[in-house]
């Protein structure tokens, strides 16, 4: 990994089909945290269900304020989740490719 990479907070929704089973999670390296979901390096949830299927971030300032939406996010319905992925990727693609590395 770069050693001057500029580390940004992030709230992050993985699934493993359109529809499927979601995971939130956050994170202050998006592109790493998210290539360690798809490669299976991560224990627990996603591994289990096979989450590998980035379907939407939001970028935040600090890390307070990721963990605080964070918890938003998940203290919230299914519905609400699902409608905060389909506002901004209806089709459910997988936004890794789409990264600024």
């Amino acid at each position: 990994m770069d050693q001057n990479r500029q580390f940004q907070p992030a709230v992050y929704i993985m699934a493993n089909h359109k529809n499927g089973t979601l995971y939130v999670g956050v994170t202050s390296d998006l592109p790493r945290r998210i290539w360690e979901h798809r490669e299976g390096h991560v224990e627990g949830f996603t591994r289990r269900y096979g989450c590998k299927r980035l379907v939407w971030f939001e970028l935040h300032a600090t890390m307070e304020h990721a963990i605080a939406r964070e918890k938003q996010i998940k203290g919230g319905s299914r519905a609400k989740k699902i409608a905060l992925i389909e506002a901004l990727n209806p089709e459910w693609r997988d936004l890794f490719f789409e990264l600024n590395p």
